[in-house]
């Protein structure tokens, strides 16, 4: 059987057990990174010289070691499958092993609160001001504060259960994990900024409907729209330049300088494990951008 015939297979198998989101993420690195590497070649043919060259090749590519782990990871979950249907007897991926790794500083762009109120200045349009409060006071992922609707709302708790698609019909999706799923307690000021964009919406539109999304109304904001207005506030702000989801990183650095427990902070950002916040906000807090004063 062909390479290719062997992961038009895999892909069929592949769709039915991931979440749709993921599966789209799986079949675009496969089909740019994997894929190209080895069309025309049989798959019971495959040797350890072949992925040794195509290791060396993304090795080239300098991608970082946590993407390179997740093609391997890719490519090793694909392999398995071919066991299991009898297209290959032994796994020479992971005969041969994960890529070597290399030395690699980890960055991330931080706000202090105080930069972070400067760029809020410069956030012309309240409904975007209010997506970029709520990712820095509340610490959640770009794709969940997007998926919020007013019926995620029950008095002064938000109910974290959907996130959405950035790319395509930003369809509603479970989130990441099981613990993602969790419920927010947000103050008065955050509710009271909320009620603000329904009475918004109302004079907007004319009506208002539970199943608005409280960033966006009838739509969600589109990741596009959101950057265009993120860039431009940092800008004339004159601050380091900043993804979405480092807001989320501001949020657990300042929560961890505040001394709240680790495994609060973790609960709070909706992490499957304590290690996991640990790795990201207490390891690599040396390399962060911003300094943070208690």
């Amino acid at each position: 059987m062909s390479f290719e015939q062997a992961y038009k297979n895999y892909l069929i198998y592949a769709s039915r057990r991931h979440k749709k989101q993921s599966f789209d993420t799986i079949d675009q690195d496969f089909s740019k990174h994997i894929l190209p590497y080895f069309i025309g070649k049989n798959i019971n043919e495959l040797t350890k010289l072949d992925i040794i060259n195509w290791q060396n090749i993304i090795l080239d590519l300098d991608f970082s070691n946590n993407f390179n782990s997740k093609l391997y990871f890719i490519f090793n979950s694909f392999i398995k499958y071919c066991i299991f249907y009898s297209y290959l007897d032994e796994n020479i991926v992971a005969q041969v092993g994960s890529f070597r790794k290399k030395v690699e500083v980890k960055r991330h762009t931080t706000y202090t609160l105080s930069q972070f109120r400067k760029f809020r200045l410069f956030l012309n349009n309240f409904i975007i001001k209010q997506f970029f409060n709520f990712m820095y006071f509340y610490g959640t992922r770009p794709s969940e504060a997007m998926a919020l609707r007013f019926l995620d709302l029950k008095h002064n708790y938000i109910y974290i259960r959907h996130s959405i698609h950035r790319k395509g019909k930003r369809e509603l999706d479970t989130p990441k994990n099981q613990s993602s799923i969790r419920i927010i307690k947000i103050n008065l000021l955050m509710l009271f900024r909320i009620y603000l964009l329904k009475r918004l919406y109302i004079k907007k539109y004319g009506s208002f409907s539970m199943d608005y999304f409280i960033f966006g109304g009838p739509k969600p904001l589109a990741p596009t729209t959101i950057d265009r207005y993120k860039e431009y506030a940092y800008n004339r702000a004159n601050l380091p330049s900043i993804t979405q989801h480092e807001f989320r990183h501001s949020y657990a650095t300042r929560r961890i300088h505040k001394n709240i427990p680790i495994d609060l902070v973790s609960r709070s950002m909706g992490h499957s494990r304590v290690s996991t916040t640990l790795d990201i906000y207490l390891h690599q807090e040396k390399n962060t951008t911003s300094v943070f004063l208690n």
